[in-house]
């Protein structure tokens, strides 16, 4: 699987909410531009977070966007699902009737085994992990 620039760019958005987790909601440009994202492609990226029930969206003065969630209670599995839809490097793995060949395979048994170890790291990180892991990154010595 590789991820696009939605996936990616989505991630770093949400460690950004996270990292202000329990902040007013933070507005849009200012996650575009710490982020280095268009905000015209961010808006579309966050309108699916939201959809997603990932984050969540304030009008008015006070608007922005938070997380919906504590960032202990994300994982970067949901996040990855959202934006880039099934973790399957390809699409016999989730539905064997798309091929006839599914029940003598080999590969499918490969691509599966394959999709589970993708899974289970993406399901072991949550975004107060990365929120850690970026404290560390950005400050080593403390």
């Amino acid at each position: 699987m590789r991820l696009s620039t939605k996936g990616r760019y989505g991630t770093r958005a949400m460690l950004d909410l996270a990292i202000h987790y329990g902040e007013e909601p933070i507005l849009l440009k200012n996650i575009a531009k710490r982020q280095e994202i268009s905000e015209r492609y961010l808006e579309n990226i966050m309108t699916k977070l939201v959809s997603g029930g990932l984050a969540r969206s304030a009008r008015g003065q006070k608007g922005g966007f938070s997380l919906a969630k504590p960032p202990n209670e994300i994982r970067l599995s949901e996040v990855v699902q959202v934006l880039e839809g099934p973790i399957a490097p390809v699409e016999c793995v989730d539905n064997p009737r798309l091929c006839n060949r599914s029940p003598d395979c080999v590969t499918i048994e490969i691509w599966g085994r394959l999709k589970k170890v993708m899974l289970d790291l993406l399901d072991s990180i949550t975004l107060q992990d990365m929120v850690e892991m970026t404290r560390k990154k950005v400050s080593p010595l403390s």
